[in-house]
């Protein structure tokens, strides 16, 4: 009896496996059928126009036979293209620019978003949905429409907000005009993902804060923005990345502000030298050491991140 159950159970385990290990296999499959097109385009309009930049910032066109002659050629530079933007003192007047606009407006759209998620979340505000459409619908207004708009707004002829008394576009009040424009075009975005952390945090920790005596304000700073960490920085981490893609809010003001030359911000620069100057392979090696800067901010925002989650760990226990 005990002999002839022991093949038995054997044999159903390794039935088991095999009926196991298909189903994984099936489930693999269908992950992958389901990814296939994401990868693909992924493939097409990321990988390959990255490697197609990586080549191009590889060379360099050379012109030969004399003053007069209209010979061209492309040679291997290795990455002197590299070493000539790095050199470069516009390049790092423009990243320096874009680090002030940056350091102006990224505080603002995090404390901005903050304080909306947290009014909206209160329990004395009235109206939520309309509120929260109406501080999302900013986001909804392309970048170039609302640069114009706000344009419109700064210029002292048409000015209804002092433009003939403040100086919008003047040396330095240039980029808190332009930092004032892309923190309201993304204000909105980042109070919906703190108002979706918020709401998704238990209610009963707001009623026992309530019985120890806590008002609003302290359940705000001491209980609701500490549990909605990982929301604040992925926000952080968004409006870092957005900083450095700059470029819609300077271009489209660049008429009507003398302040804002070609080369302002670094994408400015890397379309001005492309397109303008048709130095198309400075602008590839350009636009790769932007890359590496965007990689290494988002490498920086994420331990910044993880390094406050841990400490506030410790401190819970």
């Amino acid at each position: 009896m005990g002999t002839s159950t022991a093949p038995e159970t054997a044999a159903s385990s390794r039935r088991r496996s095999a009926t196991t290990r298909r189903r994984s296999r099936r489930n693999t499959g269908f992950a992958l059928a389901l990814l296939a097109p994401a990868l693909v385009l992924l493939a097409l309009f990321t990988f390959a126009p990255g490697i197609y930049a990586f080549i191009l910032s590889l060379l360099q066109r050379r012109v030969s036979g004399g003053l007069l002659g209209g010979e061209t050629s492309l040679e291997f530079v290795g990455f002197a293209n590299y070493l000539a933007t790095l050199g470069d003192a516009e390049f790092w007047a423009s990243l320096g620019r874009m680090l002030v606009i940056a350091g102006i407006g990224v505080p603002a759209t995090i404390i901005l978003a903050a304080l909306f998620a947290l009014c909206l979340d209160a329990d004395r505000t009235r109206l939520v949905g309309a509120w929260r459409i109406a501080i999302f619908l900013p986001y909804a207004v392309p970048g170039v429409i609302a640069s114009l708009l706000w344009g419109f707004l700064y210029l002292p002829a048409t000015s209804p907000i002092g433009g003939e008394v403040v100086d919008y576009f003047g040396g330095t009040e240039v980029f808190f005009s332009v930092a004032n424009i892309a923190v309201w075009g993304v204000v909105g975005f980042n109070m919906v993902i703190m108002y979706t952390a918020l709401r998704g945090l238990p209610r009963e920790m707001y009623e026992a804060a309530k019985l120890d005596g806590a008002g609003e304000l302290q359940i705000a700073l001491r209980v609701k923005l500490p549990m909605i960490k990982p929301a604040i920085v992925m926000c952080s981490l968004f409006s870092v990345l957005g900083a450095l893609q700059l470029f819609n809010e300077p271009t489209t003001l660049r008429p009507l502000a003398n302040a804002i030359s070609s080369t302002w911000v670094p994408l400015m620069k890397v379309y001005t030298d492309a397109f303008v100057h048709d130095d198309i392979y400075g602008a590839a090696a350009t636009s790769l050491l932007l890359v590496a800067l965007t990689v290494a901010a988002s490498v920086l925002v994420n331990s910044i991140g993880s390094a406050i989650g841990r400490s506030g760990q410790r401190k819970k226990s």
